[in-house]
């Protein structure tokens, strides 16, 4: 129960964090690349003036990667806190005297609960990224 309710988290992620790649972060990154291929172009340049201008063209996508990366472990961390209180209450259960078939069946459900409140999550931290990502300036 509690491996489903894992698996419907990570797959929810995963699709958000495909979303915002195909539409904002692919982007970014051809723009970057574009950019990156103008510095070197400049036969004027040196080499100090080509490298610092294609660390500008690779900013904005630093900032992205950066944003997504942070909310993420956010939301792990969130999603970690919850765990450990499921498995701290399942301790406690145990510690005083519960029967580790309903203590383990307690626990299951428990992990569960974190899974699907997570689940309901996941929605606003996508949009939150995908407001974030419009922001970054180009």
């Amino acid at each position: 129960m509690a491996e489903a309710a894992q698996g419907r988290v990570q797959a929810a992620v995963e699709s958000a964090v495909q979303g915002l790649e195909r539409e904002r972060i692919r982007g970014m990154q051809g723009a970057m690349f574009r950019c990156s291929a103008r510095c070197c172009e400049d036969s004027t340049a040196t080499m100090q003036e080509v490298q610092r201008c294609i660390e500008r063209c690779h900013a904005p996508l630093a900032q992205a990667q950066a944003i997504v990366t942070a909310e993420l472990e956010h939301f792990q961390d969130r999603l970690s806190r919850c765990t450990l209180h499921c498995n701290d209450k399942a301790k406690d259960a145990l510690e005083a005297g519960g029967t580790e078939a309903r203590v383990r069946g307690q626990l299951d459900a428990c992990l569960a609960a974190c899974g699907d409140d997570h689940l309901r999550l996941v929605p606003a931290m996508a949009k939150k990224m995908k407001d974030s990502l419009a922001a970054i300036q180009q």
